[in-house]
């Protein structure tokens, strides 16, 4: 059964209630005076990339679409709202026949994206889209975060598989939406069953220490382990001496061994004496696979040692050092008046501090250089240039209120690696580094 993004409900009854409280008081405020019918445009972007990274990867819109779908008032939250005098009567009202109706445009999930590119574009009146700001926010600010964390450790594993092992260092719903973050960056399987039910994401795992220590001899352990998964799984051998325990691992499995898998020490050193003696035991296809908190640094400095695959867990599900990415959702764009054909005003947030913001509904491309490689991000307002028609960055989401643009989770994986494949080499250097390609903003003459 392939449940991967189908738009089936969230794990509670309605997504309403992940939102916070100001996003009801405004709604509130803008019933009564008139305003709230106001068509209008917000946007997703960041300001800038969190220290260091070229990139950044757009992860979380097919979670986003579904929660769109269950933004749901029903009578609970409705009493919840009422008990507690969050807002009136009136408004209350006005939510029990809340559906979004509105447009959601946005870059398609697995592309990259960099500094002030309009990840995401919600269109409606000003009340329907208001309440989306927070659980939009919290989604992609998460999933995108973990995705990026997840694509710089793929590039620094190469053709070596990555294991997402991180559901014990996290929030347990969390841990599902990191696992598909996770897949979608270049990650090849879970440790989760949840997301392997709920995303169809390819699940593995065998034993852990207390597996080994359960037993009177880590021989009885290999064996049982062997007797009940076979000899192609996969032994921990670093639980005692990691030596003796190889030698054990092929004495009991045979050459057939699967893996051995090592979770501790000079992990460059281990590896390199663990294939010795695995070849000299003839287990010759018996793989090494390492774990121990692992990120992309540790990695990239294991590139030359014989290691076939990587689990990694805290470093993945925290965002490798940056859990977020500081999206915002702001106002850009909104009419003079209730009136269908009221045409749109540009507005924007005038502050110090490095808050402020471009108004005006924005359109994006990428401008490729003659060998197809990208070589900047182009913003703009208005029109765009005929020049970048087939270089266009958003898609259609939702229309009027239907989903759209709902695609499986392997189509989105591979976006991603054709995204980053078409960035400048330097995009997946780990060393600190500013945005690998520029933003360019084109402002609109002939008005929004």
């Amino acid at each position: 059964m392939n449940t991967a993004d189908l738009g089936l409900p969230v794990d509670v009854p309605s997504t309403a209630l992940f939102t916070d409280q100001y996003e009801l008081t405004m709604l509130q405020a803008a019933l009564r005076a008139g305003t709230a019918d106001r068509r209008s445009v917000f946007e997703v972007f960041t300001r800038r990339l969190p220290e260091g990274r070229r990139y950044g990867v757009v992860a979380g819109t097919g979670r986003v679409l579904d929660a769109v779908e269950n933004f749901r008032f029903d009578a609970d939250v409705l009493g919840f709202l009422r008990e507690r005098g969050i807002v009136d009567e009136a408004t209350l009202e006005w939510l029990s026949s809340y559906r979004f109706s509105g447009d959601v445009w946005g870059y398609p999930e697995g592309e990259v994206y960099f500094p002030g590119s309009p990840i995401m574009r919600v269109e409606g009146s000003f009340a329907e889209c208001v309440l989306l700001e927070t659980v939009i926010l919290s989604i992609l600010n998460h999933d995108s975060a973990i995705a990026a964390a997840a694509s710089r450790m793929s590039s620094a594993a190469g053709t070596r598989p990555l294991i997402e092992m991180g559901a014990r260092r996290t929030h347990e719903l969390a841990a599902v939406a990191a696992s598909r973050a996770a897949y979608l960056g270049g990650f090849t399987s879970t440790s989760d069953l949840a997301a392997g039910f709920r995303y169809n994401i390819p699940t593995v795992g065998t034993s852990a220490h207390a597996f080994t220590l359960l037993h009177d001899r880590e021989r009885d352990a290999f064996q049982a382990q062997v007797n009940s998964l076979g000899r192609g799984t996969t032994l921990l051998v670093d639980t005692y001496d990691v030596a003796e325990a190889v030698r054990m691992a092929v004495e009991v499995a045979g050459p057939e061994l699967g893996a051995v898998r090592i979770d501790s020490g000079d992990l460059l050193l281990v590896a390199h004496r663990v294939r010795q003696q695995l070849d000299e035991l003839g287990a010759t296809k018996t793989k090494i696979i390492v774990t121990s908190d692992l990120d992309e640094y540790a990695i990239a400095s294991l590139a030359a040692a014989p290691v076939d695959a990587y689990g990694v867990g805290t470093q993945l599900v925290t965002g490798s050092g940056h859990p977020t990415c500081s999206m915002v959702y702001k106002l850009v764009a909104r009419a003079e008046s209730a009136d269908p054909k009221a045409p749109l005003v540009p507005v924007a947030k005038k502050s110090s501090g490095g808050k402020t913001s471009i108004g005006g509904r924005k359109w994006a491309a990428r401008r490729l250089d003659a060998d197809g490689v990208a070589e900047a991000e182009v913003v703009g307002t208005g029109t765009a240039p005929a020049a970048l028609a087939d270089q266009q960055l958003l898609v259609e989401l939702i229309k009027g209120g239907d989903v759209v643009a709902r695609e499986p989770l392997d189509a989105v994986r591979d976006r991603h690696t054709a995204a980053r494949a078409n960035l400048p080499l330097s995009a997946t250097q780990l060393s600190r580094g500013e945005p690998v390609i520029p933003t360019e903003y084109v402002q609109d003459r002939s008005g929004s």
